[in-house]
């Protein structure tokens, strides 16, 4: 391992549409198994106030802290 550090994060913050409340299970549980594909395992969920792409206000979502043994 070269560097001081053994574990290198990732944070990817995940939404929903305006539209409607319920969060997407089966979304959710992709953007999960995509990064674990990568080596990433799931360190912690937070919700969280997360900017939406149009316009200036946040809608509640999740951000998503991944780990893994730097390469």
């Amino acid at each position: 391992m070269s560097g001081p550090y053994a574990y290198e994060y990732k944070v990817v913050s995940f939404r929903e549409s305006l539209i409607g409340d319920a969060l997407d299970s089966d979304k959710l549980e992709k953007v999960l198994n995509k990064h674990a594909e990568d080596g990433w395992g799931l360190k912690a969920i937070t919700s969280a106030d997360v900017k939406g792409r149009i316009g200036p206000g946040a809608v509640e979502g999740l951000l998503l802290t991944f780990e893994r043994p730097r390469q």
